[in-house]
């Protein structure tokens, strides 16, 4: 008997192997089948062919509607599919001033949803100090005339909910590369607290660790 030959999966080798033999109608013929297929597809292409008064519309719909769900239509949150947003704009373009701004709407959203309805799911959280850390370090790379008015929207997360109170290093004496996570009085914790109103977050540059 012979034995039936397995084949590993298809790579972008097999891929590229098969579409250098199309034609330019071919190809078009390709690209519109995978337009129609997938609102994703779509979005992907207007991003990247800077497509559209607002190539960062649909990132921000996304991020708006993982962060901050309508809780009276039972809708559920999710930093991951959040994130996942961020992701695919920055694998459709990455331009970094968009990127930054996609990442300062995340923590304005997730902050906001914290301070609107008191929402304490801790890794919604977490999620929320790791963006606002990754925020700053994005932010701080771009020029000057476009830093400070980012960096401002950043300044002012720490006043939309009262459990995230983001504090300028400056003001603390901090490092200037550090961000520090300190749980707050009420525990002795290592790493992670419980809850958003156990921890303070003094967020800087982009180096992170716990102190205890």
């Amino acid at each position: 008997m012979i034995r039936g030959q397995s084949k590993s999966q298809p790579t972008w080798r097999d891929v590229k192997a098969k579409l250098e033999s199309f034609d330019r109608t071919a190809l078009l013929s390709l690209v519109h089948d995978l337009y129609v297929a997938d609102k994703d597809n779509q979005t992907f292409l207007h991003a990247r062919l800077g497509l559209g008064e607002d190539v960062l519309k649909p990132y921000r719909q996304t991020i708006a509607r993982w962060l901050w769900p309508d809780v009276i239509r039972n809708q559920d949150a999710s930093g991951a599919k959040a994130r996942q947003a961020i992701s695919h704009y920055k694998k459709a373009v990455g331009e970094p001033t968009g990127l930054a701004e996609l990442m300062v709407f995340y923590c304005e959203q997730a902050a906001g949803f914290c301070g609107d309805i008191g929402y304490q799911e801790e890794s919604y959280f977490s999620s929320l100090v790791r963006m606002f850390e990754q925020a700053l370090t994005t932010v701080n790379r771009l020029p000057a005339n476009t830093r400070h008015a980012l960096l401002a929207r950043l300044d002012r997360v720490r006043n939309i909910s009262p459990q995230v109170r983001v504090w300028r290093r400056r003001r603390h004496g901090l490092p200037p590369c550090e961000v520090h996570i300190v749980p707050g009085p009420s525990i002795l914790r290592p790493l992670i607290p419980t809850s958003p109103s156990d921890i303070n977050i003094h967020a800087a540059l982009p180096k992170a660790h716990t102190c205890i």
